[in-house]
């Protein structure tokens, strides 16, 4: 079997699953948005995954995403940032990311909007949360969030639109669960807190060995690679 078309079957069997768990949770799978997380992979792969009818890729790293992106020009893709987010890296993530999931601190917002202004282009943004307080991942506390809130507020062209997390690394999938719930009460006191429901539409939570598990939460985008492209 080629790469594109074992690329092509774990799309589909990935597409499926998500199908499965969202009835489960008695979701319309529609309502759950897959990023394939391409980071580390070349361009041809990426391109086998348009192939397949895949528009949403995820990279880590800016720079490595930029030399996809050129690469890739003319391909109807969606562009997400799922890495951290270093400050200075803003500017350039800005002007060519489609949604930068990663904003975890309030001084990012104001040169990632600069950024997607001069490039006349509107930037999706999720505020990463830290749920489990592990010194080796990002993510911003729950009391820095009406912050990184107020400054989305003064913003023109980034617009934040959720949420995103990362738990801690679990061996059973189902130990993720309590996080992916802490997710959505983080959502649900933003809410009750009066910030604009439309900020909030998007929790991105769930990666290839837990997303099923995630989208039964409340997911709204899933981040998976491995499960599509395979093992790194």
């Amino acid at each position: 079997m080629s790469d594109a078309s074992a690329i092509r079957n774990r799309l589909a069997e990935v597409r499926a699953r998500i199908a499965r768990a969202a009835s489960r949770a008695g979701r319309d799978p529609a309502s759950v948005r897959l990023v394939a997380v391409s980071k580390t992979f070349p361009a041809d792969v990426v391109r086998a995954a348009v192939d397949a009818g895949h528009t949403e890729f995820g990279e880590n790293k800016v720079q490595e995403a930029l030399r996809k992106m050129d690469q890739t020009v003319g391909l109807p893709i969606r562009w997400h940032l799922v890495g951290h987010l270093q400050s200075n890296k803003a500017k350039k993530a800005g002007a060519r990311f489609d949604v930068v999931q990663s904003v975890d601190d309030a001084a990012l917002v104001s040169p990632l909007d600069e950024a997607a202004r001069n490039a006349e282009r509107q930037l999706q943004v999720l505020v990463q949360v830290d749920l489990a307080g592990e010194v080796t991942k990002f993510g911003a506390r729950a009391d820095e969030l009406p912050g990184i809130f107020a400054a989305a507020a003064q913003a023109r062209a980034a617009r934040i639109v959720g949420l995103m997390a990362i738990p801690p690394a679990v061996e059973d999938p189902e130990s993720a669960r309590p996080y992916f719930r802490a997710l959505r009460d983080v959502r649900d006191r933003l809410l009750a807190q009066g910030i604009d429901p439309s900020m909030l539409t998007e929790l991105s939570m769930g990666m290839s060995h837990d997303f099923e598990i995630a989208i039964e939460e409340g997911a709204t985008i899933v981040r998976v690679g491995t499960a599509i492209f395979g093992a790194r």
